[in-house]
């Protein structure tokens, strides 16, 4: 590490390759990551100035990649309407809609509930996460639905994240899978971490991967449909994707999911009527110890319409 520049040194894969495809598969970065890094004179090949993106790379050349710090953006504050479930001095509890991301990064440094938060809270977030991240303790997913606690103060902060450190919070979604979940209710464990294959996806890892994370979920069957059911998901770790790669680990992909699904055929025409374009997961409740007060907290959030159309649909289909 120099000045916040980390290096990655490696040697090339398969003899013949492109240059970027090989370092993008050795290094774990993407290929217009690399191509930039080209471009900026930051690649070394067989310790001389690489620049050129499709120079073929002989197996085992050695390389090595300076990757310069990224300094995050600090969020601006944004008037985006927000669904309070509720809010006090340290904390406050927001019913997401899909659709909406949770923090800024790469492809969406705004519109994200960040920005809004900054607007209705007055700026009053804890630092903890950072300028870019501020008050977010724990995140669902942009398609995801349903609830999540953001921290105003360091104090509030602090105390969730112990809370999801020791897996001491509640939480529940509801999710609509393909087929039926057999048995009825039980548990998947499985080290989850991203997959060898696309390092866009999360995967159930082998237990012995050290990039796997344990996590475990209960599920349960809340109701049997046509070709589906709608499940509860319990969640005593919290890893990303988690339930959606849990589900579809166990051959049940929750339906609309575009990453870890594939709808059954005769779902599809559902899903297409009614425009559903996202994975049926809603976070439906959300449970922990007030970590100011000490109070206990448990809030609980309906299905979204779009998922309530799509169960009414589910039940007709027969």
């Amino acid at each position: 590490m120099n000045g916040g520049e980390s290096i990655i040194s490696g040697v090339t894969g398969a003899d013949g390759q492109r240059l970027d495809k090989a370092l993008a598969e050795a290094s774990g970065l993407s290929r217009e990551r690399i191509k930039a890094l080209l471009g900026e004179g930051r690649v070394l090949l067989g310790g001389k100035a690489a620049s050129q993106a499709s120079l073929k790379c002989a197996e085992g050349t050695p390389f090595e990649i300076r990757v310069p710090a990224t300094a995050p953006a600090e969020a601006q504050a944004q008037d985006i309407p927000l669904n309070v479930v509720y809010e006090d001095a340290d904390l406050i509890v927001i019913d997401k809609p899909a659709g909406l991301v949770v923090h800024p990064a790469a492809g969406n440094l705004d519109g994200t509930l960040v920005n809004a938060l900054l607007h209705h809270c007055h700026g009053q977030l804890s630092g903890i996460g950072g300028v870019a991240r501020p008050g977010i303790v724990h995140r669902i997913d942009k398609d995801t639905s349903g609830l999540l606690v953001v921290a105003k103060s360091d104090a509030a902060h602090e105390g969730l994240a112990k809370q999801f450190a020791d897996h001491s919070i509640e939480r529940a979604y509801f999710a609509i899978v393909a087929g039926l979940p057999v048995p009825p209710a039980g548990t998947v464990r499985g080290q989850i971490g991203r997959s060898d294959h696309d390092r866009k996806k999360m995967a159930v890892l082998h237990e012995l991967n050290k990039r796997g994370k344990h996590a475990v979920t209960h599920y349960r069957l809340v109701e049997a449909l046509p070709g589906a059911a709608l499940v509860e998901c319990r969640l005593e770790t919290g890893r990303t994707h988690q339930v959606r790669v849990h589900m579809a680990s166990i051959g049940h992909p929750l339906l609309g999911d575009p990453v870890y699904g594939r709808t059954p055929p005769r779902l599809r025409p559902i899903l297409h009527e009614l425009h559903f374009a996202r994975q049926a997961l809603h976070a439906a409740v959300l449970g922990f110890l007030h970590p100011v007060t000490g109070a206990s907290l448990r809030f609980e959030s309906k299905l979204p319409a779009d998922m309530a159309a799509l169960l009414v649909e589910l039940r007709g289909s027969s």
